[in-house]
């Protein structure tokens, strides 16, 4: 399974911001649309960073309220690891794992056309062995009733 039929099944909630945008701007656009990550999208289009909850808590750890008028230029993390449609759910898994992060901007030919999460990922692995038990179960019911 891959990237692109996550999409399909559970379209695209991507949050885009720009590097100028206050991290109060931010945290508004990411409880209005209940997502944990913005993608942030220069000027020309290319994806520049990401800015998520965790990037958000680390700035007001460090200067409290004072980090809600802070660009988000100055809390997003740069240097994504993306994946493209083609990324299998296994490999996008593994990257999400070694990484230590949740979320996984999805490029096709340098657009972001969407973000997987952990979460996608791990319910795409369950679907599909649940369609494995399932056809073991048919198929193991068609035996015993072909006269084992």
């Amino acid at each position: 399974m891959t990237i692109a039929s996550i999409l399909k099944t559970r379209g695209s909630n991507v949050v885009s911001v720009s590097r100028t945008a206050t991290l109060a701007e931010v945290t508004v656009a990411l409880a209005d649309r209940r997502v944990g990550i913005a993608v942030v999208i220069g000027p020309d289009g290319v994806l520049e960073g990401v800015i998520s909850e965790r990037d958000v808590i680390r700035k007001l750890a460090a200067h409290g309220a004072a980090a809600l008028p802070m660009a988000v230029e100055e809390a997003m993390t740069c240097n994504v690891i993306t994946a493209s449609p083609a990324t299998t759910v296994d490999q996008a898994m593994a990257v999400m794992s070694a990484g230590r992060f949740r979320h996984l901007p999805v490029l096709d030919n340098g657009a972001v056309v969407g973000i997987v999460s952990i979460r996608d990922a791990v319910a795409a692995k369950v679907g599909i062995q649940e369609t494995e038990v399932e056809s073991l179960r048919a198929y193991v019911a068609g035996q015993r009733g072909g006269g084992w």
